[in-house]
């Protein structure tokens, strides 16, 4: 027992990112990609998470050799990069904590028997976080995480295994480039897949935070042993839910519900349909915990990013924690005046956000490089192999996004 022990403590930071990352990616667009396409669109899912690697690695492997997080990399490219990486999080972090938030709200709704509004529910949920972090700050997010992500993985098998049960699912491919429709969903679902790129920066500051927590150094093979048991296995997962998609509801024809408890409604129902109703509780759990999580996750890494940011801009010395909890309240307002405004079509809403990731993370792409090849020491830095990696990441994040833009 002492020996597991041992070995769950030297993972956090790995578990936090997949939390962070399996929420709206898996649960919705997965599992609309499977719904809408079968099978057809796992290359676009596997492709993604291939040729983004390099820059989420980045995160943790910075960290860990440089003792520093990427937003403090970024200020040695220039304080115009920091500047720039502040406004793309300005603008984004509400909408992308409102598109995380309301899918939470849904799955509230249907397994609580509630109808919440998303102001309403995302108001109770955010409050909710607010409260963990309150109380126990990141050791509670941190040991938290482990139980959610160890829950969703086994509950996600369960319900692979099951869903194969009289599916029928045509292999041949039914997506088309040609297609605007097809393009913008294929574009809307590898903007998280596996997650925005902005978990790259998170990462390296909860990889600073581990270190501070525990008072233990990390050595680079364990931090990578933690990112890549997060990363890979998020990429199951990922696979796992489009699995779910095709198996339940493109075989019988459905399509995806716009609203959030409607969708969360429709995905639980046709899976009890197709496995029993003894696992409602399980698939329940399951896409609760996923969401709960990346909710949870995504509330408290914006502030915690924006502190340092912060304090590069204004070019003097800020309290953190002081920063932090502005940040926390500034995303908690923010998030319930989006929720308030929009949010009747789910569906709109979150293509809209993810597209949006998309967009922009060859910025983020770019940085995360030139930070790792070009202001570490020679000595430090990734395998060269990892630089043709990167740079064909970045060929494919700027020529998808161009494509799309011209198309």
């Amino acid at each position: 027992m002492t020996k597991i022990k041992k070995i769950l403590q030297q993972f956090g930071p790995g578990l936090l990112y997949a939390g962070a990352a399996v929420g709206v990616s898996h649960l919705v667009q997965s599992t609309r990609a499977g719904a809408m396409y079968g099978y057809g669109l796992l290359w676009a899912v596997l492709l993604a998470n291939m040729l983004k690697y390099p820059f989420f690695k980045f995160g943790p492997y910075y960290a860990t050799v440089s003792k520093k997080n990427l937003v403090q990399g970024y200020a040695e490219i220039g304080r115009w990069a920091v500047w720039l990486f502040f406004l793309m999080t300005v603008l984004t972090m509400f909408i992308v904590q409102a598109a995380v938030t309301v899918v939470t709200t849904g799955l509230v709704n249907e397994v609580l028997g509630v109808n919440l509004s998303p102001t309403q529910g995302g108001a109770i949920i955010l409050f909710l976080c607010l409260s963990l972090l309150l109380i126990g700050k990141y050791a509670l997010l941190d040991n938290t995480m482990k139980l959610i992500i160890v829950l969703l993985s086994l509950t996600t098998i369960i319900a692979v295994i099951f869903s194969f049960k009289d599916a029928s699912v045509p292999v041949e491919m039914n997506f088309s480039l040609n297609s605007t429709k097809d393009l913008a969903f294929l574009i809307a679902l590898m903007g998280w897949m596996p997650a925005p790129l902005d978990i790259s920066v998170w990462h390296s500051v909860w990889s600073i935070e581990k270190e501070k927590t525990t008072g233990n150094t990390v050595s680079l093979k364990s931090s990578m042993r933690d990112f890549n048991t997060g990363y890979w296995g998020t990429m199951i997962l990922a696979v796992f839910f489009v699995i779910l998609g095709a198996n339940t509801m493109y075989s019988q024809g459905i399509e995806p519900a716009a609203g959030a408890t409607p969708f969360a409604k429709q995905l639980i129902g046709i899976y009890t349909e197709n496995i029993g109703h003894w696992a409602y509780y399980i698939i329940a759990v399951a896409a609760f915990t996923t969401m709960f999580s990346t909710t949870l996750t995504c509330f408290d890494a914006y502030p915690r990013v924006m502190a340092p940011a912060t304090e590069i801009i204004y070019n003097k010395r800020l309290n953190l924690q002081s920063t932090y909890w502005f940040w926390l309240i500034m995303l908690y307002g923010g998030t319930v005046l989006v929720l308030s405004c929009c949010l009747d079509n789910m569906r709109e809403f979150i293509d809209f956000v993810t597209k949006v990731s998309f967009l922009v993370a060859p910025v983020l792409a770019l940085f995360n490089y030139i930070v790792v090849f070009h202001r570490l020491e020679e000595s430090k830095r990734p395998p060269e192999r990892m630089r043709w990696v990167s740079i064909a990441g970045m060929l494919y994040l700027l020529g998808f996004g161009i494509f799309y833009l011209v198309s």
